[in-house]
This record gives C-alpha cells, structure tokens and sequence, in this order.
C-alpha cells in the first residue's frame, strides 16, 4: 500500500475519532426519570404553546446541545418524600401533633415541568422545604376547624380537604400529589386518651359480664351432670335392690316347695 493510502486511511479513521468525541461533547440523553432543560442560543421550543419561557424542554430521548452557546440541566421528575410535623390547634381549642408523609413529584406535562423549572431548577432539594410549608399552613387552617373526634373518626377527610386546598398552589409550583399519609395524631392535653376510656371501660365491663355468664352456664352445667349422675346411680341402686327382691323371692319359693314333694 502506498504512503498515500496510509495517510488517507489515517485521516479517516482521525476524522471518525473526532466525530464521535464532538457527537459526546454536544449530545445530551434525557433518562426516563429527568427531563433536561436546554437554555441559550436557539433553545426555544417551537410550535407549541410555551415559546415564551426562552428554554426547551426534552423528556425521554435525546438532543444536541452546543457547547458554550447552549445549557444543558437535568430536573428529576421521580417522586420525593416531605415529612410532616406540624403543630395545630382544633376547633375545640385544643392543641395536637400531626406527623404524616406527603409523596410529590414534578407532573409529566410540559407545563408542569416548566413551572418547576422556573423555580426550583437550581434549587432541587428546596423543594421538599416547600412543600413542607405549603402543606403545614394548610393542615393548620383545616385542623382549625375541626374537632378531636373529626380528626381521630375521619382521617379521610382531613387527608382529602388539605389536597384539595392545595392543589392550585402544587400546579403552580408545577408538582403533583401521589400520597398524602397523616400517620399520627397527638395531644398533649389527654383528650385523645380520655375520649377513649368510656369505650374501653364499656369493653371491659362487657368482657366481665360475659365471662360471668360463662361461669354460670359452666356451673348450671357442672350441677346438671351432678344431678344427673346422681339420678343415675338411685336408679342402677333401685334395679339391684329389685333384681335382689326377686332373686330372694324365688329362692324363698323353692325352699318351701322342697319338703312338700
């Protein structure tokens, strides 16, 4: 092969090198947890309604971003855990202790991950600060108008009217509810544990009774069998004493009988 096919195939197999090293530098791969957010030169989306926000979008595949003209950012999209324990006051004036659990995530829809986007993209693990906030102002505002007995007899409820209350402000924020969990409710005060004491002493009062019946019913029982053992054992002692009775008669019949003959 002659010098000038060397140098060729060298150039090639150069040019194929710096192909692939320029295609890693510029091209960005959207995991199906993420969506990549892409700010700069040309990063408008087009033909769709949000033009306006000045970035684009990808979510599940990929895109070419230019180095030095355009930014490439990830924002998760999987779902987040906000621990919550919040101090309340009910209706009724006395105070409690909440803790539960909300399960978040970005939604999927562009709109969503635009506005979370916008607020926490440089700021991800604010955002469980967030929502710790938004959903603690909310529980005090519901709890504050509803009972002890509210809480403790329909935790549905509560659970239900704080996402509901809250369900505007997470769409602006660009998040979405999978769970909200109220795990625990207490009471310094005693209330919770009072509220429970005439039940539990009806309980126990009707778990004596019944065992005093069963007593009983054992006891009838146990002199049921005695009487009857002892009818038994009158009865088997009449049969002998009859069986005798007769067993003596003949005898008495047979010895009279005897000098006769």
């Amino acid at each position: 092969m002659s010098p000038e096919l060397y140098i060729a195939a060298a150039g090639v197999v150069l040019a194929l090198i710096v192909i692939i090293l320029l295609f890693k530098i510029v091209w960005r791969v959207a995991e199906p947890n993420e969506a990549l957010i892409i700010s700069g030169l040309a990063a408008r989306r087009r033909g769709e309604s949000l033009d306006s926000l000045g970035f684009k979008i990808v979510t599940g595949k990929g895109t070419a971003v230019l180095p030095g003209f355009q930014t490439a950012r990830r924002l998760r999209l999987d779902t987040r855990a906000a621990n919550l324990q919040v101090s309340c006051v009910t209706q009724q004036g006395i105070p409690v202790q909440i803790r539960g659990v909300v399960i978040y995530k970005v939604g999927d829809d562009l709109s969503s991950i635009a506005n979370a986007a916008r607020r926490f993209l440089d700021q991800q693990d604010f955002m469980t600060s967030a929502i710790h906030e938004l959903f603690t102002g909310h529980l005090r505002s519901i709890i504050g108008n509803l009972t002890i007995e509210d809480l403790i007899l329909n935790r549905e409820r509560l659970t239900s009217e704080t996402r509901a209350s809250a369900a505007d402000e997470m769409s602006k924020l660009g998040l979405i509810v999978d769970s909200l969990q109220i795990q625990e409710i207490d009471d310094e005060t005693g209330y919770i544990v009072n509220l429970g004491k005439p039940h539990a002493a009806k309980i126990a009062a009707t778990a004596r009774i019944a065992q005093a019946q069963r007593d009983q019913e054992a006891t009838e029982a146990e002199q049921i069998a005695s009487a009857n053992m002892a009818a038994a054992r009158r009865d088997a002692r009449i049969k002998e004493a009859s069986y005798q009775a007769e067993i003596d008669q003949a005898q008495a019949t047979s010895r009279q009988a005897g000098p006769l003959s």
